[in-house]
């Protein structure tokens, strides 16, 4: 069974995420432990990349954070390899088709998976044009997490019929960040998922209140929350492991 599920056993899961080296790759490792302690179910590990397209500036800023600390895809390799000494705690990679492409497609999924990584979630590749590395991604058991959107409608049925580990539902257009209100009817893009496919639905983008949390963890099976986190990492530099850890457990509290 992919770990991936196992996030969503017990109750609604608390999936946060970080850009790997925003401030450092030691604090990186840090916060993956604190988080995990404060209740996180499913952690993303951000890889940076220079044009995240799917970033509002928050993300975007802390990518250029860690690549100005030379952080590389072999880093973070490095970096998760010491945490699975430690932890088994579900994660997956998010990052861009041009970072894994680059690195290549077959040697960057096998090292992953060697590593104990879960799954992996591409923003930028089309659902069309997944098959080129999700193809790879599975042949050594790594999830390719599908996204969908509010304007996705008519493809929701094709992308859901070969979702794998759970689906990222995006809860408004445009980039990420935090928002203020989340006015995307959730509600019935998450059943419209469930009428197609047993697989958890995870909500993200804009969301960063523990009240936003919990309202929307009322539809859906899990809660991501990104630019939040990463503001705190940006506010606190080098002190922000327990500023995070309380906020992941504040967030965590608010869907139990």
């Amino acid at each position: 069974m992919n770990k991936i599920s196992k996030a969503f056993e017990k109750g609604k899961a608390f999936i946060p995420f970080i850009t790997c080296g925003d401030p450092s790759l030691e604090i990186s490792e840090e916060l993956v432990y604190a988080m995990e302690e404060a209740g996180a179910d499913l952690i993303e590990l951000g890889i940076p990349f220079s044009d995240p397209t799917a970033e509002g500036p928050v993300i975007m800023e802390a990518d250029i954070r860690a690549l100005l600390e030379r952080t590389t895809v072999d880093k973070i390799f490095h970096m998760v390899q010491r945490i699975r000494k430690k932890t088994q705690i579900p994660m997956v990679f998010m990052t861009y088709a041009n970072v894994v492409f680059s690195y290549g497609i077959d040697r960057f999924c096998k090292r992953a998976a060697e590593l104990g990584m879960d799954g992996i979630i591409l923003p930028d590749v089309p659902f069309e044009e997944k098959s080129e590395f999700s193809d790879v991604a599975s042949r050594y058991g790594l999830a390719m997490i599908s996204l969908i959107a509010p304007t996705s409608k008519d493809r929701i049925e094709l992308i859901t019929r070969e979702a794998e580990g759970f689906i990222y539902c995006v809860s408004s257009l445009g980039v990420t960040g935090v928002r203020n209100n989340i006015t995307t009817d959730i509600g019935s893009m998450v059943e419209h998922v469930r009428t197609i496919k047993d697989i958890p639905c995870a909500v993200g983008f804009g969301i960063s209140t523990p009240e936003q949390a919990k309202k929307i963890a009322v539809k859906a099976d899990g809660i991501i929350v990104g630019s939040a986190i990463v503001k705190l990492c940006a506010q606190y530099g080098c002190d922000c492991v327990p500023h995070i850890k309380d906020y992941v457990k504040s967030m965590k509290d608010a869907i139990r």
